[in-house]
């Protein structure tokens, strides 16, 4: 019986060879679904889309002042009002107050020299003035004193007490004094210019700016000797180069055939090198009575119309 009921036992492979069969169709199905639905969201965003052909052109900026540009003209910006500080006395400098860079004011100290020398002049000169106003103080005691001795002598004289000699010895004695006195008034007009003189003496060693403008160089350190001409060896002639920021002007050369086309506040455009984006405003502020037979050209000032911090001397521009 059991052998009957196992041989009974057997597998429908016809049906399970159907089931797979479905099961691979449904997963193809799924499969080309995917592709077709993935391929439209593709096309439709234009990443299967050919790709286009390239033209690459050149672009160029251009402004409308170029349209009705008079003649184009290259130099540098120059400061109008530029000065190399310097010392009127010899000596060496003990402090340094400034800086590339650094913003001064007018009368404002840059630089000191050493000053001890002056400084005892100046010392000795007070000394004087003290010295010759009590030498006029004595003076004009002397001076009182003559003349009550004078006076009384001519009282006396006229009553007959003294001799006329006597009166006369006094008169010569205040008229004496009256001398004395004004010698020391003269002393002290002496002394009081000799000691102004000590003053300007201790002032020369006090550097200072000559005008409101911005340190551009420091050409010498604290150590050097400065001396007015720089003659000796190793000697700084200036302490700091300085410039007027404001008085900054381009400074261009127009050739000698085109300036007849420049006049004195013609409207001119200013572009620096150092900002080839920008442009500045300007107008012609001088046209120098000289021409440069070397280069054929006569010099011509460009003034901004409004100052820019970022403009620097000695930028290269075309204006």
């Amino acid at each position: 019986m059991a052998e009957d009921d196992i041989s009974k036992l057997h597998i429908d492979k016809k049906s399970m060879a159907v089931r797979r069969g479905r099961k691979k169709r449904l997963l193809l199905l799924v499969l080309i679904i995917l592709v077709v639905g993935g391929g439209g969201i593709l096309y439709s965003k234009g990443l299967l889309s050919p790709t286009p052909a390239v033209q690459v052109a050149g672009l160029q900026i251009v402004y409308p002042s170029q349209t009705f540009t008079v003649l184009n003209a290259s130099g540098y910006v120059v400061a109008q009002r530029k000065a190399a500080v310097a010392s009127k006395i010899t000596g060496r400098l003990i402090s340094l107050f400034v800086e590339e860079g650094s913003g001064v004011k007018r009368g404002e100290v840059i630089a000191k020299l050493e000053n001890e020398d002056s400084q005892a002049a100046l010392n000795r000169a007070e000394a004087n003035v003290n010295l010759a106003r009590s030498n006029l103080d004595q003076a004009k005691a002397e001076l009182e004193d003559a003349q009550l001795n004078h006076r009384r002598n001519e009282q006396l004289v006229a009553k007959g007490f003294v001799a006329q000699s006597t009166v006369d010895a006094s008169e010569a004695r205040y008229k004496q004094a009256k001398a004395a006195v004004a010698a020391q008034e003269a002393a002290i007009l002496a002394a009081q210019a000799a000691l102004e003189e000590a003053k300007v003496m201790v002032e020369y060693s006090n550097i200072r700016a000559p005008f409101d403008g911005v340190v551009l160089t420091k050409n010498a350190d604290i150590g050097d000797i400065v001396t007015p001409l720089g003659a000796a060896a190793n000697a700084k002639a200036a302490v700091v180069t300085m410039a007027d920021m404001s008085s900054l002007q381009v400074e261009v050369d127009v050739s000698e055939s085109n300036i007849t086309q420049v006049h004195v506040g013609q409207p001119c455009e200013i572009r620096l090198d150092a900002f080839p984006d920008l442009r500045f405003g300007g107008m012609v502020h001088m046209i120098v009575p000289t021409a440069d037979r070397t280069k054929a050209s006569v010099l011509v000032k460009v003034a901004f119309k409004k100052m820019d911090p970022r403009v620097l001397p000695e930028m290269s521009a075309k204006v």
